[in-house]
């Protein structure tokens, strides 16, 4: 591949990734908009039901078997129970706190996975990495304010969240490569559904029927969650990953912009400046990472 056929595959990784965060920006609004009129449960319940049948359909198609022994393996029941925390908690900070503080917090993902990997994988991570992630948590922190008077625990739920899906994508890196995107993508909704079932039982809310307005908010949901998971997969096979894996941060803008124009949030001085450190902490690590690499490469 020539510079120019590289140039042009990383274009077009990069769009493919900003339309993935732009459709996840999307799905959190739809999950949002539901959670209003339904439990959470039973939102967690329909979503994963939904994206579970879908990805179940493409992996026939795939001709993938959906009961693989390596699902039984330690990475993936691992993977299982961060799902679980992760969307469990996250889904609860979208239907309780405002979408652009919680969407703000996700971007802190990047900053954990590659604290864990430093500690769980033993891979090195160097003092400017490890300073970068300090800030970006000290980033973190100034949009959760927690020593100012309008400080919520609720906040904490998206903090709980993103560690789940740290912890997720850590797992996943373990997890027996044999199981393709399909099949990860199938027992990722899998655990959507088990996590609805556990808080519907902590709960104990009975389950509303949903009108025509709901099902629209539950299909978008389900079908834009479906898109995203795959336009991020071809985001991540159209260009070098150091590329195109900046763009993951535009989901802060989509999220943000649909939390102003939807819901009427109102954003701060405080909160924009804790986005701009997360989101500068999480490049430099990136461009660290790559820069670590450029030597072995060229060996």
């Amino acid at each position: 591949m020539d510079a120019s056929d590289g140039h042009r595959a990383n274009l077009l990784g990069s769009l493919w990734m900003m339309a993935a965060m732009a459709a996840f920006a999307v799905e959190d609004a739809f999950v949002k908009a539901v959670s209003a009129t339904h439990p959470v449960g039973q939102v967690l319940i329909l979503f994963g039901v939904g994206g579970a049948v879908l990805f179940a359909a493409i992996a026939k198609v795939q001709n993938k078997r959906l009961l693989d022994p390596a699902v039984l393996s330690r990475p993936m029941c691992v993977r299982i129970v961060f799902e679980v925390i992760g969307r469990l908690f996250y889904v609860l900070a979208l239907a309780l706190t405002p979408l652009s503080s919680t969407t703000a917090i996700l971007q802190a993902t990047p900053l954990i996975v590659v604290l864990g990997a430093a500690l769980i994988f033993g891979e090195k991570v160097g003092w400017r990495r490890w300073l970068a992630i300090f800030v970006g948590l000290i980033g973190v922190l100034i949009i959760l304010r927690p020593s100012a008077d309008g400080f919520s625990v609720l906040s904490l739920l998206a903090v709980i969240g993103t560690i789940g899906f740290a912890g997720r994508d850590l797992a996943s890196r373990a997890a027996p490569i044999s199981l393709g995107t399909s099949i990860l993508g199938f027992y990722g909704f899998i655990a959507i559904i088990i996590a609805g079932i556990l808080f519907s039982v902590w709960e104990g809310k009975a389950f509303t029927l949903p009108d025509g307005q709901s099902l629209f908010y539950f299909s978008g949901a389900v079908l834009m969650g479906i898109s995203a998971y795959a336009a991020l997969m071809k985001a991540m096979r159209s260009g070098d990953v150091s590329s195109v894996t900046p763009f993951r941060y535009t989901r802060l803008l989509f999220g943000i912009a649909l939390g102003v124009f939807l819901f009427g949030e109102e954003l701060d001085m405080l909160m924009l400046i804790g986005c701009s450190i997360v989101v500068v902490s999480g490049l430099f690590i990136l461009w660290r990472g790559k820069k670590a690499k450029a030597p072995a490469a060229a060996l």
